[in-house]
């Protein structure tokens, strides 16, 4: 349950980073930029989710604070550190690097994606699934 809403959102990111991706690679750095503004939003709605909702759940469920939850925020960090750089790109109408830096956090997002998917939303389907429907809740309104 939790996993279906949570890999549905990282495909609404998906989409959004493509529309960016594609109206940079179509040199139109207007389109590019509303459309990538709409892509760090919806990845800074997901990334909240999942910090202010989910991981503490799952924690304090699980006991695992150092866990795998720990390392899903070290790369949120990252995510977070390269989204910066791509909007400093497209802010100075850096299409190329905006680009080269989109390459690099779409490896980094696909990996960060697999690992949530098979492996850490499973586990917290098992260990909340008491409280799935209450937490889907929250993070729909979140």
């Amino acid at each position: 349950m939790l996993t279906d809403f949570l890999t549905a959102d990282h495909r609404v990111c998906d989409g959004l980073f493509a529309k960016a991706e594609n109206a940079a690679n179509d040199g139109d750095r207007d389109a590019a930029r509303a459309a990538y503004a709409e892509f760090e939003a919806a990845m800074a709605q997901h990334l909240s989710i999942e910090e202010s909702v989910l991981f503490p759940e799952f924690e304090a469920r699980s006991g695992m604070a150092g866990g795998p939850t720990a390392v899903m925020r070290m790369e949120h960090e990252q995510i977070r550190a390269m989204m910066a750089q791509m909007r400093q790109a497209l802010e100075s109408g850096e299409l190329d690097d905006f680009l080269g830096f989109g390459e690099t956090l779409n490896i980094l997002i696909q990996q960060h994606n697999m690992k949530e998917e098979q492996m850490l939303y499973p586990m917290c389907d098992r260990a909340l699934a008491d409280r799935a429907e209450a937490l889907l809740e929250r993070m729909q309104a979140h």
